[in-house]
């Protein structure tokens, strides 16, 4: 079983589509290629990387009290465009004309805010672990992925993806794969693969939203969007995905909506349609702001309980159901959209 400590924000098949499409630049197809290749490596080590952390955190001692008192360190490193991680230090991130260390540098620190203030969480692992970034990754990389232990940013290729850093959800995404490597340590595989991916996108959809102030109703409910490079938007792709519309055809990767037309080895890029109308659903029912009431609840369910590799989606709606009954005991009303929102998805 993959216990994968983090992924890629975008799929294999779609690096695969473009890696074939002819109508792109030879240059362009072989990045495309390169990274759909690299990603199986990628998984292999964040898998060996993910078990030896939760094996340390199981069996070593540590003292904790100082450091859960303490904010996190965020760092951004420069790879310059080669591949050896971390890279070189970028010194005060935060004033560099390079749009993309500074991008990497504020978001983080930003969503460092984010679960601190709304839910009350020190860093990913809850005791202020330092958060560190790479960007300028290798040539035309296509992806941005946390490996188990940092972030690291592609530039894209400039036709069908601008650089990663210029999108808050991809950024807050990749983050949160983190935070259930800590949390509920879910695997990349079947139905926990899809809760996986489906709890990066959902708590990077509240991110952006947050960023921006926005009300469920004001939110577009996109994932990607603003890293949709010209030729993508062109050729009418609007997103990697769409949480409100999980099988749009502006949708880069289409997900399915429902769970009846799950299967067990689906990718969990495709199966992680399915929660993540079901959070939409709830948010839209519940109204206000997506992390005031909807996103405590999918808080609560994803951090108060063991670790569970392969949670099922039922498992973790009925989480979510708990969850809101032991956070608003007086008002049956919030638990009645949470059940309705899961049952309208099959669960």
């Amino acid at each position: 079983m993959n216990h994968c400590g983090c992924c890629f924000i975008v799929p294999t098949k779609v690096l695969l589509r473009f890696a074939r499409d002819r109508r792109l630049k030879a240059s362009q197809r072989r990045a495309f290629a390169a990274a759909a290749r690299l990603e199986k490596e990628w998984r292999h080590a964040r898998q060996v990387k993910s078990r030896l952390a939760r094996l340390a955190a199981e069996v070593l001692p540590a003292d904790l009290g100082a450091a859960a008192a303490a904010p996190p360190h965020v760092l951004v490193f420069d790879c310059r465009h080669g591949t050896v991680l971390p890279g070189a230090p970028v010194h005060d991130p935060a004033a560099s004309h390079d749009e993309a260390p500074a991008h990497a540098f504020t978001e983080t620190t930003e969503v460092v805010r984010f679960f601190r203030t709304v839910f009350g969480r020190n860093s990913l692992d809850g005791n202020g672990m330092a958060l560190l970034s790479s960007v300028h990754y290798s040539v035309q990389y296509n992806n941005a992925f946390w490996n188990g232990s940092q972030m690291t940013y592609g530039d894209g290729d400039g036709a069908i993806f601008r650089d990663f850093t210029s999108a808050t959800d991809v950024i807050a995404h990749e983050l949160t794969h983190g935070l259930t490597q800590f949390t509920a340590g879910l695997g990349y595989e079947d139905e926990a693969g899809g809760l996986n991916e489906s709890i990066s996108d959902v708590f990077g959809s509240m991110f952006r939203q947050w960023r921006k102030g926005q009300t469920v109703v004001q939110a577009d409910w996109l994932i990607g969007s603003d890293i949709m490079g010209p030729v993508a938007r062109a050729r009418g792709y609007e997103c990697l995905r769409d949480m409100a519309d999980p099988a749009a055809e502006h949708c880069l990767s289409p997900q399915p909506a429902h769970f009846s037309r799950y299967r067990d080895g689906m990718d969990p890029h495709e199966s992680s349609g399915i929660p993540n109308l079901a959070f939409c659903k709830a948010a839209l029912a519940l109204g206000g702001n997506s992390w005031s009431v909807a996103g405590r609840i999918w808080f609560q369910a994803l951090t108060a309980q063991k670790p569970a590799p392969r949670m099922r989606m039922k498992t973790f709606a009925n989480r979510t159901r708990a969850a809101a009954t032991s956070l608003y005991p007086a008002e049956p009303a919030v638990r009645a959209a949470i059940d309705a929102a899961w049952k309208a998805v099959g669960l």
